[in-house]
C-alpha cells in the first residue's frame, strides 16, 4: 500500500462524523442532564427553603441529591432552578472579549507547533507548509483515539513534504519527547503553587481512583520519556537489537518487518539528532512549552468569561488540567470525544455549582479547540495529496 492510500485509509469520512457525533452526542447529554437538574445552593441564613441533613450520610454537602435536604422555612439552602442559571449568564463586552482571547490562545498553540516544526526541520518547511501539516497532524489526532494520537500519519505527512524518512522520523519521536519532558517537569512545578488536597480533593467520591489513574500515567510518560532519550542519544544500536530479537518471537513475529524498520528509523533519528546544539534543543523545548501553555489557558480565559476568578483559580485550573489532558490522553474514543467534555465538568465543578454552566462552557471548548481541526483538516487533506503526488 502506497503513502497516498495509507494516509486516505486513517482519514475515512465515517471516522469524520464518528468523532463529530460523539461530542455533540456527549454535549447534548451533558445538556440534558442539566436541563433536568435541579441543585441546592446555600445561601445567606434564614433566606433559605430548605436545610441540609446529610441524608446519605457521606458527611458531604451533595448539592444535586435531594434527599441531603429537607424543606425548612428560614434555612439555609434552596433550590437552584434552570432559569436561575440562564439568568447567570450575561453576554457582556468582558464575555465576547474573553471568548476572543480563547480563540487567540488557540492560535498561539498551533503558531508555536508551526515554529517548532521549523526549527526541527532547519526551516526547511516555509511557513505556508507548516501551517498545513500542522493542520493535518491534528487531524489525524482528531480522529485517533488518544491512545494512539496523530503521530503515525504525521511521518508521512512530513515525508510527502519532501522531508527526509529518517528526518521525519526523528522529528515525529522528539516531538513525542518533547511532550512528555513538559508534562513530566511541569508536575513538581504545579505542587509548588498548588495543594494537594486543592487538586484531588479528599471529600469526592472518586478521588482515590483518580489520584491512581494520575500517578500511573504520570508514571508511564516519564518511562516513556526516559525510554525515548536513552534509545535516541544514548543506545540507538542496542534499541535496534531489542526489536529485533523481541519481534523474532513466535506469537509477534508478524511485525518483524515493521519491527526491523523501525530500528533502523532509530539509529536513522539518532544520527539526525546528534547534529543539533544545545541552543537549538532548548529553543525547541521552550517553543513546546509555549504552546502547552497556550493550549491550557484557552480553558482558563473560557472560564474568565462566564465566572469571576482570581490569580488563584487561575492557577488551580491549570493545575486541573494536567489531571484532564491525561485522561484525554488514555482515551479510547478518536480525539478523546465524550470523555473530554465530561472530565471537564467533573473536574472544574468546584469553580461553579451550575451543571448546565460547565456543559456550556465545556461545549465552547470543544468548539473552539477540537471540531476545527476536523473540518479545516478535511479541506486541506484532498489539495494535499493531489499537489503532493
Amino acid at each position: 500500500m502506497n503513502n497516498p492510500e495509507i494516509i486516505k485509509k486513517s482519514f475515512q469520512k465515517w471516522k469524520i462524523w464518528t468523532s463529530i457525533a460523539l461530542g455533540i452526542l456527549v454535549a447534548s447529554f451533558m445538556l440534558f442532564r442539566s436541563l433536568n437538574e435541579n441543585r441546592f445552593i446555600q445561601v445567606e441564613a434564614g433566606k433559605g427553603t430548605h436545610r441540609w441533613i446529610d441524608g446519605n450520610r457521606n458527611q458531604v454537602v451533595d448539592q444535586s441529591y435531594a434527599p441531603d435536604f429537607q424543606a425548612s422555612i428560614g434555612g439555609d439552602y434552596k433550590i437552584e432552578h434552570i432559569t436561575d442559571v440562564l439568568s447567570q449568564i450575561n453576554w457582556s463586552t468582558s464575555t465576547i472579549v474573553w471568548l476572543m482571547v480563547a480563540l487567540l490562545c488557540m492560535v498561539g498553540r498551533d503558531f508555536f507547533y508551526m515554529w517548532r516544526i521549523r526549527l526541527l526541520t532547519n526551516d526547511q518547511l516555509t511557513w505556508k507548509k507548516s501551517f498545513s501539516v500542522i493542520m493535518l497532524w491534528e487531524f489525524a489526532s482528531a480522529l485517533s483515539p488518544g491512545v494512539v494520537g496523530g503521530a503515525a500519519v504525521a511521518m508521512f505527512i512530513l515525508n510527502r513534504e519532501k522531508i527526509a524518512l529518517g528526518r521525519s522520523t526523528a522529528i515525529v519521536i522528539i516531538t513525542a519527547m518533547m511532550d512528555n519532558l513538559f508534562y513530566v517537569m511541569m508536575i513538581p512545578i504545579t505542587f509548588l503553587f498548588i495543594n494537594y488536597v486543592d487538586l484531588f480533593p479528599t471529600n469526592y467520591s472518586g478521588s482515590t481512583a483518580i489520584q491512581v489513574v494520575f500517578w500511573t500515567g504520570y508514571a508511564v510518560i516519564a518511562a516513556v520519556a526516559v525510554l525515548l532519550f536513552l534509545a535516541i542519544f544514548v543506545w540507538p544500536q542496542l534499541s535496534r537489537k531489542i526489536l529485533k530479537v523481541l519481534f523474532s518471537l513466535p506469537f509477534i513475529n508478524r511485525w518483524k518487518e515493521s519491527a526491523n524498520k523501525t530500528g533502523e528509523d532509530i539509529v536513522i533519528t539518532s544520527v539526525e539528532l546528534r547534529k543539533e546544539s544545545i541552543q537549538n534543543w532548548i529553543k525547541v523545548y521552550l517553543v513546546t512549552c509555549g504552546s502547552w501553555i497556550s493550549r491550557y489557558l484557552v480553558i482558563n480565559a473560557i472560564l474568565q468569561a462566564f465566572l469571576n476568578l482570581t490569580l488563584h483559580d487561575h492557577l488551580l485550573i491549570l493545575g486541573k488540567q494536567f489531571v484532564l489532558w491525561l485522561f484525554m490522553l488514555v482515551s479510547p474514543t478518536p480525539g478523546a470525544s465524550g470523555i473530554a467534555e465530561y472530565a471537564f465538568g467533573e473536574l472544574l465543578i468546584s469553580f461553579s455549582g451550575s451543571a448546565l454552566l460547565l456543559a456550556a462552557m465545556a461545549v465552547i471548548w470543544r468548539l473552539i479547540s477540537y471540531f476545527p481541526y476536523l473540518f479545516i483538516g478535511a479541506w486541506i487533506l484532498p489539495r494535499f495529496l493531489g499537489k503532493n503526488k
